[in-house]
């Protein structure tokens, strides 16, 4: 066991562990700490905390010393040349004629080293610019290039719920989002409905997504055949949240190559009221099972599927049921 401490460099950043020493720390303090790019300014999201060798990478950098009234004064300096910096940079980029997208700039607490992030479809030259921008800052140059969800990230911005971007208030990792869940909750599969402003799959899709799946379990598919009080129906829609499946009796059933006929009235019943037939309770074992071996064989590997431009017959096309 190690105490450590969580400190927070932006909001809704990664939160890292620092060794706080002597010092006692507590959520919202001002502290500064030793990193491998030198010395930082942070605050504090947990206090000291007993965790497990096995959950901490060594060696851990250390907590030097509560923020004071110098630290905040110089800090806060750093944020104010921030908008000074991107014109400038703005200024070289234009000038090189960079197919690239300057997103923000940061500055190191110790003013040793300034730091711009940008888009770009492709690898850049940007040799002569950082020759430039060292000639004007005086001081080490680091460009680097951040994709479009770092981009919506750092930016901020509202979705479509009309709320702060989840990653920009208060998520601190991007998790893994596939099409298939969005399949999963019934969604329409239209790309302007499920991405985000970042052009990626949203990452809301992701936090109902378990609720879904175990919901889901036992339920019939669409144009499944199943067995309800009333006699053998077809599926025609499934309600999830609700326990419930709308329906189609079978009037007649099928003969040669006539299909099966069936009534006109829609039928709802709840999920224990019905019998699914034994074929499709094995397929969907062995569906569930696949999952799992999908799941264990991708573990920690974050895959986000670009959508934009994407029409909702091009995007079955080319994704279909793969996660």
């Amino acid at each position: 066991m190690a105490t450590v401490a969580g400190v927070r460099f932006k909001t809704a950043g990664k939160v890292y562990y620092f060794d706080p020493q002597d010092l006692v720390v507590s959520i919202g303090d001002e502290v500064i700490v030793e990193t491998s790019r030198g010395i930082e300014f942070g605050e504090v999201s947990f206090g000291n905390t007993e965790l497990s060798d096995e959950s901490i990478s060594y060696p851990l950098k250390p907590i030097l010393r509560l923020a004071d009234d110098v630290d905040r004064v110089r800090n806060a300096e750093n944020q104010k040349k921030k908008d000074g910096a991107l014109r400038l940079c703005q200024e070289k980029i234009d000038k090189h004629g960079l197919e690239m997208k300057l997103v923000d700039v940061e500055y190191t607490f110790d003013g040793s080293k300034v730091i711009f992030y940008f888009t770009a479809d492709g690898r850049v030259d940007f040799r002569e610019l950082v020759k430039d921008l060292a000639t004007v800052f005086r001081m080490r140059i680091e460009l680097r290039q951040i994709g479009v969800r770092d981009e919506a990230k750092m930016i901020g911005g509202y979705g479509c719920c009309g709320r702060d971007l989840c990653c920009h208030s208060w998520l601190p990792d991007f998790a893994p989002v596939s099409i298939k869940m969005a399949k999963a909750q019934n969604l329409s599969l239209n790309p302007l409905k499920i991405s985000g402003i970042c052009g990626r799959l949203m990452c809301c899709l992701q936090f109902e997504n378990e609720v879904y799946l175990k919901q889901r379990k036992g339920m019939p598919g669409i144009s499944e055949r199943i067995t309800t009080p009333d006699g053998p129906a077809i599926v025609t829609d499934v309600d999830i949240l609700g326990d419930s499946v709308k329906c189609r009796l079978i009037l007649e059933e099928r003969n040669g190559d006539r299909p099966e006929k069936l009534g006109a009235d829609i039928l709802s019943f709840g999920k224990d009221e019905i019998t699914r037939a034994e074929k499709y309770r094995v397929k969907e074992k062995e569906e569930q099972r696949k999952q799992r071996r999908n799941n264990q064989n991708r573990k920690g590997f974050t895959e986000d599927i670009e959508l934009t431009g994407l029409t909702e017959e091009e995007l079955i096309a080319e994704f279909g049921d793969e996660e």
